[in-house]
């Protein structure tokens, strides 16, 4: 069975796990409370909004998908009718234009996705140009629910827990997914008490 994170019951059943496994979980958590579903429509456009987000700002992302969507360019069939000036005059880079227009052509079946488990989904997924890792994870996380996908490479997950640990360096990926082990199986809910974590350290979003 594949848990998933529908409701406010569910992040309170994995912020409840990790407040019985950790004394700095159970110390931050009612500093955060309550945390965001952070729930997307699983699809094109959600896998469109995480390749926009890929090494910029939550500020810049959220302006160059306010003018693609004013286009009318976040579904597959709309980009396969764009041509790279169309993407590039929304604001998109032109790797990230050429990604989406290569994952439009894919022809992925998304709805199938949900079924698979998460290594299996992750690895559909970063077969396709420009999603790596990070991305398949953000997607997964985001847009199917999963309740146990980290997303280690991501910044603010690594400064979020710097700043909730005191650590005297921010954790690299693997560092980061060593110290996240004792939180399986609701790992997606400490990513999400992370960034409102560093949301409350830093006065600003980590993740859109």
């Amino acid at each position: 069975m594949i848990r998933l994170i529908q409701t406010e019951a569910d992040l309170a059943e994995g912020a409840a796990h990790l407040a019985r496994i950790c004394p700095v979980w159970a110390k931050a958590l009612p500093l955060i409370d309550p945390l965001p579903l952070r729930r997307r429509e699983a699809g094109f456009a959600a896998m469109a909004d995480a390749i926009i987000g890929q090494q910029i700002s939550v500020a810049a992302a959220a302006s160059i998908r306010a003018r693609l969507e004013t286009a009318g360019l976040m579904s597959e069939a709309a980009i396969r009718a764009a041509t790279p000036d169309d993407l590039r005059a929304a604001g998109l880079s032109r790797p990230k234009a050429r990604y989406l227009a290569a994952i439009a052509e894919a022809g992925l079946d998304w709805d199938g996705l949900s079924a698979l488990p998460d290594d299996e989904a992750i690895a559909r997924l970063t077969a396709l140009p420009g999603v790596g890792v990070w991305t398949a994870e953000i997607y997964l996380k985001f847009a199917l629910g999963r309740a146990d996908v980290f997303a280690a490479g991501d910044l603010a997950l690594q400064e979020g827990a710097r700043l909730l640990y005191t650590l005297p360096e921010r954790p690299g990926p693997t560092a980061l997914r060593v110290l996240a082990e004792p939180w399986r199986p609701w790992r997606a809910v400490a990513a999400r008490g992370l960034w409102a974590y560093y949301r409350l350290a830093k006065g600003r979003e980590g993740v859109t």
